[in-house]
């Protein structure tokens, strides 16, 4: 009874996804024979095994988030990937106000925490370097200011 309640819940979740992506290699190709014959999947019929495959097929790349405890997305999850960040920002910049969100050439969006003071001239697609700070935070440079601000990424 509960083989067949488990085979019935993998068609229903894998009919769905039989179109999806081609280059997906079946159970079968994946495993060797004594991992397959280890797992049970030998007990399988054959439309139970393509009903497997189906819904693996359809979930094969999970899709991870990480967030902190307040629910805010956490973009850099080891300290040996904080490095340096060069790039250029996007549009036109004004210079640092405290609440200032900038957006870069790359896509990332920081935002100026704090309220630094830093003098800086207008500048249209500034360069822009975002270096780790000691103590865990970002500290973002633009290329015509007289010093840096204290910024998270958002995005």
């Amino acid at each position: 009874m509960r083989l067949s309640s488990l085979s019935l819940l993998i068609v229903l979740l894998a009919v769905p996804s039989l179109t999806r992506a081609q280059d997906y290699k079946p159970l079968s190709q994946r495993m060797t024979a004594a991992e397959f014959k280890a797992a049970g999947l030998d007990r399988l019929s054959p439309e139970q095994l393509q009903a497997l495959d189906g819904w693996l097929r359809a979930h094969d790349k999970p899709t991870t988030r990480v967030v902190d405890a307040s629910g805010k997305p956490v973009f850099y999850t080891d300290a040996h990937k904080r490095k340096l960040i060069e790039s250029h920002l996007s549009g036109e910049f004004q210079g640092w106000n405290g609440h200032n969100v900038v957006t870069l050439d790359n896509g990332q969006q920081w935002k100026q925490i704090g309220s630094d003071a830093v003098q800086c001239n207008s500048s249209n697609h500034a360069a822009v370097k975002v270096r780790p700070s000691m103590i865990g935070g970002w500290l973002l440079y633009v290329e015509g200011c007289n010093g840096s601000v204290h910024a998270e990424r958002v995005r």
